[in-house]
């Protein structure tokens, strides 16, 4: 199913024994084409699975593959785009929410193009206590090769110009969302 551009959805993380691990209250769709379905938020509430909430502070550009067992945040920043790269199962989207499981390990890459490995002891820690599958670590391993390659060949998104122009095209859906909310509210009053 493809998903309009300018729907606002919610996106939820489960991890691998199914509880929910992180929900984002609002996001919006840019576009939707093969192979990834890329979204747009800025200052969205998110609830991690012990209930504590925080907002983001940046814009984020989110690109959710169907085929990848990865999915790709780019925050721009005051000092530039920042990327965070979840290392998550394919995206699924039921109606009520983008759904992915994260399997723990991250990778940042910083505007200079550094890239650094997170969260390796949680990964280790959750691989067994939930048994993650060996075709699943070997899926892992080898989405973590395929990233690093992505972000050393400055691969879309990777490149800096293609999440300029998403960008653009989520500040003009958030601003319609925008007044068409205002003028909802002007005219219930």
């Amino acid at each position: 199913m493809k998903l309009k551009s300018g729907k606002k959805v919610q996106i939820h993380s489960y991890k691998h024994d199914g509880s929910l691990h992180r929900v984002w209250i609002s996001s919006f769709i840019i576009d939707d084409t093969n192979p990834f379905l890329i979204t747009g938020n800025q200052r969205t509430k998110v609830i991690e699975s012990d209930g504590r909430s925080w907002y983001t502070k940046e814009p984020a550009i989110c690109y959710f593959f169907e085929r990848e067992w990865f999915n790709i945040i780019a925050m721009l920043k005051k000092d530039g785009i920042h990327y965070y790269c979840n290392i998550s199962s394919p995206y699924v989207y039921d109606g009520e929410a983008i759904k992915y499981i994260d399997y723990d390990l991250d990778i940042k890459v910083y505007p200079n193009h550094k890239l650094y490995i997170l969260d390796q002891k949680e990964y280790d820690e959750n691989s067994k206590r939930m048994n993650y599958p060996e075709d699943v670590r070997k899926i892992i391993d080898h989405s973590i090769e395929k990233l690093k390659k992505m972000i050393i060949d400055k691969k879309e998104p990777f490149d800096r110009k293609s999440v300029l122009k998403q960008h653009e095209v989520f500040t003009k859906i958030l601003s319609n969302y925008q007044e068409k909310t205002t003028l909802i509210k002007t005219k219930k009053k």
